[in-house]
């Protein structure tokens, strides 16, 4: 056995839809909107209450605003297997060699540590095809121009950060001269093929873009949530994998900041990266769009980076996200303007608007307290009527919902999400008004010092408190202790049961937020785990076998039988050898110099030993290839795969 972290099968192009399943979901979306219509038109002339208008017009609002997002979620995801083709699409006189276009690998940094930078620079010079590897670096640190140097980078640097990360890119233009930038965050590794994949939507002149989807390698971050069979919850795969992918039909993908190849003279045309919004990819496209430009999502995952770690990352990260979308309507909205089509407007209003969907959260959770605290009448019907229209509609919706997103939104995960995210999301939306932050804050990476469980935000705190007096005074009600009295009973246990579901869904988020492992990274590189490969090991003179069951580039998880006539103690100093397989698809051995830093005896009498290890940048960057998930298959056999198209859908690679 040789060690090689796999890719996931995830991560390819997905398989495409038979036409029977694409509109059976499209069949599911429409009886669902127009359930949902019918189920509004009732509500208008039949159940309103006149008395109680300020529960009954409210809980209209969100229901209509449910319809809305419900509309836009079925324009967005109609078809998520249209892919351009450049050999098809373009006229043969049209074509641009893609082989004759200048390439650059561009890696903007600010305050990213070494061992979350080094893997991104080793594997933006090992991606196949040929191209330079710039480090631009916004914090001007001597040792990251050192580390560029070491591994044969280019290195860039700036004493001021004006405008961020746009504004690093602007300036950089000029010095790298090259007629497509790829750009990749510095906690991003390209796998070896990310090149290969991207380039050749470049044949068509018109394409200023191409996006692939963001992926990350530290599956027990916060948004991630394992579930049942091995399978994984990821809070932006829906977007990622599903979302941008139908965008492809309305010509409507845009820019997510990494893991995406941009035409220099298409930025150029609308002036460079745009400065005036901290989301400066989604505005950028928006203005390329305006130009006539035309983008791609080219859905398989091509890199992997740091997902946020803890809640306040994960908080700092939405903050910036939605304030910047809030930027975006008020300086550039695309409901108006010239050059959008009408997908297009479509498309950009259903993201930048979808901050929104906050309010309707937060509207469900205060009506039914209002309700159960005022006995006051939201709707007036009866209850067997109201459940004979409300339960197949809700039942339709939800199940159009799951079917649209492609099963990458289970129900209770993503609704937990979206109380996770409402206090983030809500005071975005506020930056409507205000205008927002100007400065852009940068997500934290890397070990953290900080272990203290993060504080749940006052917002998700006083609901909860809401919540819980909310059911005490129901009870209290039922027992007559309470100056009101709920005349419409039902309507009163039915507001009573949402407090309840809600309760607990503001109780799992808060509980999420306050784990002890979301307090921050201990460690400074993510360890893999490697399936215990077999190694060699010499110690003091001794040599035996073992294996590793997980590793990093600083560290790693040992393993000696019982009855290898080794000893092990903190502080030895043992080398192990292990065989590689390289992106390249060849095989080799590497030896890892280490410390002994912890010592177990296992239960099978087996010694465990916890490594620190010692290796220089070199060894560094070859043992990261293998590690940060940049192996496809061997070269040879990612370029066959790549000559063929999946079946129905029409191969974007490399034109001959």
């Amino acid at each position: 056995m040789r060690l090689q972290v796999a890719r996931p099968a995830s991560d390819r192009i997905p398989v495409p839809e038979t036409a029977r399943r694409r509109r059976s979901i499209q069949a599911v979306a429409c009886v669902a909107l127009l359930a949902t219509l019918v189920y509004l038109a009732w509500r208008t002339a039949t159940t309103m209450s006149g008395s109680t208008w300020w529960l009954s017009v409210p809980l209209l609002v969100l229901e209509v605003h449910a319809l809305v997002s419900l509309a836009l979620f079925t324009h967005d995801l109609w078809n998520v297997d249209v892919r351009p083709d450049a050999q098809r699409d373009v006229a043969q006189g049209n074509r641009t060699d893609v082989g004759s276009l200048s390439v650059a690998v561009l890696i903007p940094t600010y305050n990213e540590p070494r061992a979350v930078l080094l893997p991104t620079i080793a594997a933006g010079l090992a991606t196949h095809g040929e191209h330079e590897t710039w480090v631009l670096d916004d914090g001007n640190r001597p040792w990251v121009a050192e580390l560029a140097a070491e591994l044969g980078a280019h290195y860039r640097s700036r004493d001021h950060g004006a405008h961020a990360k746009a504004g690093n890119l602007n300036e950089a233009l000029p010095d790298v001269r090259a007629d497509v930038i790829a750009v990749v965050d510095a906690d991003h590794v390209a796998t070896a093929g990310f090149l290969d994949a991207l380039l050749p939507y470049f044949a068509d002149p018109r394409v200023a873009l191409v996006q692939s989807p963001q992926e990350f390698y530290n599956t027990t971050s916060f948004e991630h949530v394992a579930r049942r069979r091995g399978a994984m919850f990821a809070e932006q795969q829906t977007f990622y994998r599903a979302i941008l992918a139908g965008r492809n039909r309305w010509g409507a993908a845009f820019w997510c900041g990494t893991g995406a190849l941009v035409r220099v003279a298409a930025l150029e045309s609308v002036g460079g990266v745009a400065t005036s919004s901290v989301t400066e990819d989604i505005q950028t496209s928006l203005r390329l769009h305006r130009k006539g430009w035309r983008t791609v999502h080219h859905n398989e995952v091509l890199a992997h980076g740091i997902a946020a770690d803890d809640a306040a990352a994960f908080y700092v990260q939405r903050s910036r996200w939605g304030a910047g979308a809030m930027q975006v309507l008020r300086r550039d909205n695309p409901s108006a303007g010239p050059g959008l089509s009408a997908h297009q407007r479509i498309s950009y209003l259903s993201t930048l608007l979808g901050w929104f969907d906050s309010w309707r959260t937060l509207g469900y959770i205060l009506l039914p307290i209002a309700t159960v605290a005022t006995a006051g009448l939201p709707m007036v019907a009866g209850w067997r009527t109201f459940l004979v229209i409300f339960v197949p509609t809700f039942a339709v919706q939800r199940l159009a919902l799951r079917v649209l997103s492609r099963g990458r939104a289970p129900l209770l995960h993503s609704t937990l999400f979206d109380f996770v995210r409402l206090p983030a999301s809500f005071a975005a939306t506020l930056a409507l008004i205000g205008g927002g932050p100007t400065r852009f804050v940068v997500t934290p990476k890397g070990a953290s010092t900080n272990r203290e469980r993060v504080r749940p935000p006052m917002l998700l705190t006083g609901l909860a408190t809401l919540s819980a007096g909310a059911v005490v005074w129901y009870l209290l009600t039922l027992a007559g202790l309470t100056p009101v009295t709920y005349d419409l009973p039902w309507v009163a246990h039915g507001a009573m049961l949402w407090v309840v579901v809600n309760t607990g869904f503001l109780v799992a988020a808060r509980r999420r937020i306050m784990l002890q492992r979301y307090a921050g990274n201990r460690r400074d590189s993510w360890r893999f785990a490697t399936g215990d490969v077999p190694v060699t090991l010499e110690v003091a003179g001794v040599h035996a076998a073992g294996s590793l069951s997980d590793l990093s580039l600083n560290g790693g998880r040992l393993h000696v039988p019982d009855g290898q006539g080794v000893s092990l103690a903190v502080g030895d100093t043992v080398l192990v050898e292990v065989d590689l397989i390289e992106p390249d698809g060849t095989v080799d051995r590497m030896a890892l110099r280490a410390t002994v830093r912890s010592v177990t005896v296992e239960a099978s009498g087996a010694l465990g030993a916890g490594l620190s290890l010692h290796l220089d940048t070199s060894e560094q960057a070859r043992l990261a290839l293998v590690l940060y998930l940049t192996v496809d298959a061997s070269g040879a056999d990612r370029r066959q795969e790549a000559a063929r198209p999946a079946p129905g859908v029409p191969s974007p690679r490399r034109p001959a």
